[in-house]
């Protein structure tokens, strides 16, 4: 059963065990929203059966032990110990969620920090310290810091977060004691992975769309392939028309009525016959009554209603609700 829980309610089970005393001590190292999140888990945690309890406490006390020995005797000797403790596969498991966890602990300031604190620290960066820092950053951290950069700083440092893919620990290390005085991070591999071209889609597709659109126009005169290739890890408005009938017909009634006129008027025909090709006659008729009749609409406005609409598309994506396709093999659909 443990591993249908979400890691938070896994935290709070093993919050829950370890009494009170102990519990205001732990939280004194959790973020705001972890603490949050995990106390959310508590107040509606219900009984749990010990086997499940066993497991929880188990595993945490695996990823304990892994840690500590990673920290102290380094990679290799710690995949050495692993595997004899648990066996192969089961260490592997235990060091890939290990590493990522130790990952996290680099430039742990950054991710805690109000986005307009981290700007006023990184605003006068080099571009290519300001994409390293970004890409330890909170995507919606990330997006926010990228719309109030300069516009020529704003493409310097998304090409090179895009084109970034290894840093070394010494480098990370120096940058970050330079903008923060402590550093406490558990890094002990040669190199980590950070930016890339999934982590640069995730960002700009939290950014809104008149920053969006800046910033695949300049990219597209610069290097058109990176543009193409972080377009293809990314859904926009105008990629509604890739969309099958059932995903259309899924979104639809999630979206509000007047985000949907007005995201509409400010289509495509293309983008706007697909959506009012997968509705009702009765709703298609009212709904293209409700974008007749509006006037003098803001671009602005109607970027924004379509990025509530896109941000609704993606979370009934990460429910299960529908799928994202982008025409490629690897997105193909066996039904």
């Amino acid at each position: 059963m443990s591993n249908t829980l979400t890691n938070t309610q896994k935290a709070a089970i093993i919050i829950s065990s370890i009494g009170t005393e102990n519990a205001s001590e732990v939280f004194k190292h959790f973020t705001d929203e972890e603490v949050e999140q995990v106390t959310f888990e508590l107040a509606r945690m219900d009984y749990y059966p010990m086997d499940t309890v066993d497991e929880v406490l188990n595993e945490f006390y695996e990823l304990c032990l892994t840690q500590k020995v990673i920290s102290e005797g380094g990679v290799e000797y710690a995949r050495d110990v692993l595997e004899k403790a648990f066996g192969e596969a089961a260490a592997q498991a235990l060091f890939e969620k290990i590493t990522k966890q130790l990952k996290t602990k680099a430039f742990a300031f950054v991710r805690k920090a109000d986005y307009k604190n981290l700007l006023a620290i990184v605003q006068n960066e080099h571009p290519q310290t300001i994409a390293l820092i970004l890409s330890y950053a909170r995507s919606d951290q990330a997006s926010a810091i990228l719309s109030e950069l300069p516009k020529k700083t704003r493409i310097d440092v998304v090409e090179r977060m895009a084109k970034m893919d290894r840093a070394s620990p010494d480098v990370i290390k120096s940058i970050e004691q330079t903008l923060e005085k402590k550093f406490a991070s558990l890094i002990t591999t040669d190199s980590m992975e950070v930016g890339g071209i999934n982590y640069v889609a995730d960002v700009l597709n939290n950014v809104d769309r008149a920053t969006e659109k800046h910033i695949f126009d300049e990219l597209n005169l610069r290097d058109p392939k990176l543009a193409d290739e972080i377009r293809s890890k990314m859904f926009v408005f105008e990629d509604i028309i890739s969309l099958d009938s059932m995903a259309i017909q899924a979104f639809i009634p999630e979206v509000d009525a007047k985000d949907l006129a007005i995201a509409i008027k400010g289509s495509t025909p293309e983008v706007a016959e697909c959506i009012y090709s997968n509705m009702s006659t009765r709703m298609r008729e009212s709904t293209q009554t409700d974008v007749e009749y509006l006037h003098n609409i803001r671009m602005r406005d109607v970027e924004e209603a379509q990025q509530r609409i896109v941000s609704i598309i993606r979370g009934l994506e990460d429910q299960g609700v529908l799928v994202i396709s982008k025409g490629g093999k690897e997105d193909e659909v066996i039904a």
